[in-house]
């Protein structure tokens, strides 16, 4: 005996078909900084291209078969009375037929999708500015190795920057990419695609962002690289060929910020009265230690374009990851840039045994991000927090509690080290971690 057949009801289904093309829409508007939906470069509009082809062929076929079936179920569908149907082998042209047409509709997407590979494979342009990308647990190193500078002492630097990205608009970018430690993936998602860095191994990944603006970009490791990996961020940056070559002659100088100047009746970096004791500093030679300025015969005229401006950066581009109530300042801590500057260069905090500050004779260290002009830079820790004197001054208190897992150590006194289990009985208090975030915040 049938049993009776009720029919899915449409409304569902329909309603669920609505809400995949209205979320699919959403994705190419402003409100969405960072869709990949967008033709800022060539890359993109490649890809782009290839990624609507694909879509409207898909659609084609889908309709078509969809439509052909549909017909199909109601014209031989059971009716009352019925017979079965004659039973026949196959057809051989129909089989031909539907061999072909699938045949057709692949040849139709493996060229524009060959096209495609060969060309975001090939090599950069020759004049295309070159940037080396380091993936580190967990932040980005990027070296320009076209820009470069002869210091007093005949030591040839170069452009050496960390989480922040820029790049001339109108002019090809060749990104070679590789890894300090483990595989990371860089990937500008309003740019290009993404691209991983992978052990002894160099990949490479170019794009002319010819069609935007100067603007801020998100940029984000997409490979998972350990407890840190949401929070290895970076930001890219557009900007006109003169205001980048303004910023790379900038970022060539040695740094200049606040000058390292002793307090009446106090020597020099001395906490304010009741702020407690400072670490002892190791036996260093004052005058040789304190951050310099140019020589005479390098000085340069300064730059008109320093840093990309704040106002300019739209509100994706802004952190607000919270800072832990346990190392926040203590409220009313204001921070003194030239004890800061004392302190940093005499090694108070340990910073110039990780660090590099051109400028700081003391600070030669290569584990952490270049320092020389971080005051410039929007961000810290890899974009997760806003560079400013609270967030700067509690990263120095206890990074490790605001990042998980990163090498550098709790400083400050009285602080819990997630890595090594221990409370610090020594270190820097509020007052001197805010007199160094001071001092670097004049760095730019």
């Amino acid at each position: 005996m049938p049993v009776p057949h009720r029919p899915r009801r449409p409304l569902p289904a329909a309603l669920t078909a609505l809400f995949s093309l209205l979320l699919l829409g959403a994705c190419y508007g402003p409100e969405h900084p960072n869709s990949i939906f967008t033709r800022f470069t060539d890359w993109n509009r490649d890809v782009g291209f290839l990624f609507d082809l694909l879509l409207w062929f898909g659609m084609i076929v889908f309709v078509f078969v969809e439509v052909l079936l549909i017909v199909t179920i109601w014209k031989y569908r059971r009716r009352p009375g019925q017979g079965l149907p004659e039973q026949v082998h196959g057809n051989t042209k129909l089989e031909i037929i539907w061999t072909i047409i699938p045949t057709l509709v692949l040849v139709f997407i493996a060229v524009p999708t060959v096209k495609t590979i060969f060309r975001t494979q090939a090599k950069a342009k020759p004049d295309a500015l070159q940037v080396e990308v380091i993936g580190r647990q967990w932040w980005w190193e990027f070296r320009y190795p076209q820009y470069t500078t002869t210091g007093a002492n005949g030591k040839v630097d170069t452009l050496v920057t960390a989480n922040e990205l820029y790049m001339p608009i109108g002019r090809t970018v060749n990104f070679s990419l590789r890894t300090a430690d483990v595989l990371h993936s860089f990937w500008i998602s309003t740019l290009a695609g993404k691209r991983d860095l992978i052990s002894n191994h160099t990949n490479y990944l170019w794009f002319t962002p010819d069609s935007v603006s100067e603007n801020a970009f998100n940029g984000t490791c997409n490979e998972y690289c350990g407890a840190s990996h949401a929070n290895m961020k970076f930001r890219a940056y557009t900007v006109s060929a003169e205001n980048f070559e303004s910023w790379a002659q900038n970022q060539l100088l040695p740094s200049v910020g606040a000058a390292a100047a002793a307090q009446p009746g106090a020597p020099a970096g001395a906490p304010p009265a009741g702020a407690g004791a400072a670490p002892a500093a190791p036996p260093l030679n004052q005058a040789s230690v304190l951050p310099t300025a140019p020589a005479a015969d390098q000085a340069v005229a300064p730059a008109t374009f320093v840093t990309f401006p704040a106002e300019q950066l739209g509100p994706h581009n802004i952190p607000r990851t919270p800072i832990p109530a346990a190392v926040k300042l203590q409220p009313g801590v204001v921070g003194d840039a030239s004890r800061g500057a004392q302190a940093f260069a005499m090694g108070t905090g340990a910073c110039i045994g990780c660090h590099t500050v051109r400028g700081v004779p003391t600070a030669m260290g290569r584990i952490g991000p270049d320092l020389t002009h971080v005051g410039g830079r929007h961000t810290i820790a890899a974009g997760l927090f806003p560079n400013d004197t609270a967030h700067l001054g509690a990263w120095i208190k206890n990074a490790r509690a605001m990042k998980p897992g990163v090498l550098m150590p709790a400083l400050a006194k009285g602080q819990f080290d997630p890595v090594t289990k221990a409370t610090l009985q020594a270190g820097l208090t509020d007052q001197q971690a805010a007199d160094i975030a001071a001092y670097l915040l004049t760095l730019k």
